[in-house]
């Protein structure tokens, strides 16, 4: 009762991700290794990028706004997340609960756009190689960038007021470890199925025109790679578009499954399985795929290794 009165009738509860108390620790442990694992490889790959003359082309440009988005994304559930596996109190207010869906929604929105237009980029780079300065310039790249970040955050924009909006006068218990938006609906008191009908259509078109730029980019790809002569040229291009192919593959699986999918084949559980997979897990793996399979990532930290320990034996020496 004391609880109830300490909170406003306006908050969220989060349940969380209801493991056994055994197991909380453990749990607790492993999500917050993967965070610090998370934003400490992107933030690196935000600098290597920058630092590095040898990745200053258009796809580690592109790349740089992956890690961007990954951080932010994590960053946007992951916290609170730990922060209830260990407090008595698990509620989030209204406020708060919207701006964590305007968030997410714009940083998956941002990368479902993004993920497509590298895809674009790897079909001008291996299609249209003499092309590829003049077709993915710097201004290009810009505009590019800005497309995919406008048309995540017009997703947030157009859905976060709908939902914030929809009456909740019974239970605000969310069944989840974050305000995502099929969980908090399933507490509203009114009918909802002209929303939802909105959303899916809004979530097939953010899916669809992706889908549509990655599968024709990497048909091209791959009949330009048939071709080829060079074995040493279609190891290169089958290398650097398998990484991108194995991020597209994860991330738009979950994102199908929970956006498209009709909701009577969703269970709470299984929610919050594929949600923690795409909003944990992926933003530690973006990194790590693209950086274990890149000879150019590899060789640039390699160089940053070299100048700090150079770095260190002068000032070593000086003092």
């Amino acid at each position: 009762m004391l609880a109830r009165n300490r909170t406003s009738s306006s908050d969220f509860v989060l349940l969380g991700l209801l493991v056994s108390s055994e197991a909380t620790g453990v749990v607790f442990t492993v999500i917050f290794a993967i965070f610090v694992v998370a934003v400490m490889a992107n933030v690196l790959m935000i600098v290597l990028i920058q630092a590095d003359s040898h990745l200053h082309t258009p796809m580690y440009f592109l790349l740089s706004q992956l890690s961007v988005m990954d951080t932010l994304f994590i960053c946007t559930t992951v916290p609170k997340l730990l922060v209830d596996m260990v407090s008595k109190e698990k509620t989030i207010s209204f406020v708060a609960c919207g701006i964590q869906i305007f968030l997410y929604l714009t940083m998956i929105g941002s990368e479902f756009f993004l993920l497509g237009l590298m895809a674009y980029d790897r079909y001008v780079a291996v299609c249209n190689p003499l092309r590829y300065s003049v077709l993915m310039n710097r201004k290009v790249c810009l505009l590019l960038a800005a497309g995919a970040w406008l048309g995540g955050s017009l997703d947030g924009f157009l859905l976060t007021p709908i939902t914030m909006n929809v009456p909740y006068c019974g239970s605000h218990t969310i069944d989840h470890f974050f305000c995502e938006i099929p969980a908090v609906l399933r507490l509203a008191c009114a009918d909802t199925s002209l929303y939802e009908t909105l959303m899916y259509i809004c979530c097939v078109l953010m899916l669809l025109i992706p889908i549509s730029i990655i599968s024709t980019s990497y048909s091209l790809i791959l009949v330009t790679v048939h071709r080829m002569h060079s074995a040493e040229g279609r190891k290169k291009a089958f290398t650097t578009c398998s990484s991108h192919l194995t991020v597209v593959s994860i991330f738009y699986g979950a994102a199908f499954y929970t956006y498209v999918l009709p909701q009577s084949f969703h269970t709470p559980e299984q929610d919050k399985v594929v949600s923690a997979f795409y909003t944990i897990v992926t933003p530690m793996l973006n990194p790590l795929i693209y950086s274990l399979r890149n000879r150019d990532v590899m060789g640039a930290f390699k160089r940053m290794l070299t100048r700090c320990s150079s770095a260190q034996k002068v000032v070593t020496s000086d003092t």
